[in-house]
């Protein structure tokens, strides 16, 4: 049995590779990383034209019309890149939820909008410190109107639309969850950015004042609805981090060949193979992981919850492995601003909190094939 992806899959990747490492080199990472620009635009842009955005998107809403595996293999070229763009909050979250539950209105007006590059999209889960949990949503939902505020929302300072969790009863029931689209540029909500780890991937505080929103998929669904969001975005997100820590393991591979030391390269030494040797297992390892995630996720198998969440953990920690010993091979020379191994380090661990930390997973997981035993 073959558990790769196809040729046209494969095909598709190396365009996606070619396409960033052409517009998304880690001088314009820097760029933004430096600057004050909140993403890349032009690569952006460019990502819409090439229909990366659209990959999911059915074509009747302007979309590619492909599956989540093609999405997989564009989500670890845009991990590999590291690429400054918005792309996990519009396409993992806020596209997966309008294709889970929007109705044909609501696809037909944001949809479209995603695919050409036109809208920007988010989740507006959490609430402050803490895991995803029916219990830590506070925001309220009364009337058609949302008051409360939410922290952090990924991209939240340049989203144009959020779908937000919100409470409508007075019990910690998951039937009082509800979803709801909220359009950020209608007035009533006010966007603050907060300091983030990777300024290349921005954070917010969205404060709902009266702000008005429409229910996103059925009453009292919103709790099932969202755990089925963060399980796609968690097989994506870990393909992006899988990536990430590809690349950092060929960077220190790539100095340690070149950097010679006591008249050889350090890449000879022991201690350094060793340390290479870690980062390839610990990323292969998590590559196995995501491709029983993203099977699961493009069949929709019964399976996607205990897959989603042993791909978010691997992936999770070969990334911070991977991106710390990446610096550790390149020596005193990889803690300093010049070099490009800080910013994997910073995408890795602003990675690790963006769906919930690596113990939140953990426990999900547990949980999960727990419950599964007993059925």
């Amino acid at each position: 049995m073959n558990f790769d992806f196809s040729d046209e899959q494969k095909q598709m990747r190396d365009e996606a590779r070619k396409f960033l490492a052409e517009k998304c080199p880690p001088k314009a990472v820097r760029e933004v990383l430096d600057g004050k620009a909140p993403y890349d635009k032009e690569l952006w842009k460019g990502l819409a034209e090439m229909g990366f955005l659209g990959i999911t998107i059915p074509e009747q809403f302007g979309g590619a019309g492909a599956g989540h595996l093609e999405l997989c293999v564009i989500a670890e070229e845009m991990g590999r890149a590291n690429a400054p763009v918005p792309f996990s909050s519009t396409v993992y979250l806020a596209a997966e939820a309008l294709l889970l539950a929007g109705s044909e209105a609501q696809k037909q007006k944001w949809l479209p909008k995603i695919a050409s590059g036109e809208a920007i999209g988010t989740l507006a889960l959490f609430e402050g410190k803490g895991n995803p949990s029916p219990k830590t949503i506070k925001l309220q939902a009364s009337g058609g109107t949302l008051n409360g505020v939410k922290k952090p929302v990924p991209d939240g300072a340049i989203a144009d639309f959020a779908v937000v969790a919100a409470r409508t009863g007075s019990t910690v029931r998951d039937s009082d969850i509800a979803l709801f689209l909220v359009d950020l540029k209608a007035g009533g909500v006010e966007a603050k950015p907060l300091t983030n780890i990777d300024p290349t991937r921005g954070q917010a505080e969205l404060t709902f004042t009266n702000a008005k929103a429409e229910p996103l998929g059925a009453a009292g669904e919103g709790w099932s609805i969202l755990t089925q969001v963060l399980d796609r975005a968690a097989v994506l997100l870990a393909f992006e981090q899988v990536g990430g820590s590809d690349r950092a393991l060929e960077m220190g591979r790539d100095y340690a060949l070149d950097r010679i030391a006591f008249g050889r390269p350090i890449g000879s030494f022991q201690a350094v193979k060793h340390m290479l040797a870690d980062m390839y297992v610990s990323a292969t390892l998590a590559r196995s992981n995501c491709y029983y995630g993203a099977w699961a996720l493009s069949t929709n198998a019964a399976e996607l919850p205990e897959a989603a969440a042993a791909a978010r953990i691997s992936a999770t920690q070969a990334f911070q492995h991977c991106s710390k010993n990446n610096i550790q091979v390149h020596g005193g020379m990889g803690f300093t601003w010049e070099f490009d191994c800080h910013m994997y380090y910073r995408r890795a661990n602003a990675t690790a909190l963006t769906l919930g930390s690596l113990s939140y997973w953990e426990d999900q997981l547990i949980d999960r094939m727990r419950k599964k035993n007993a059925a």
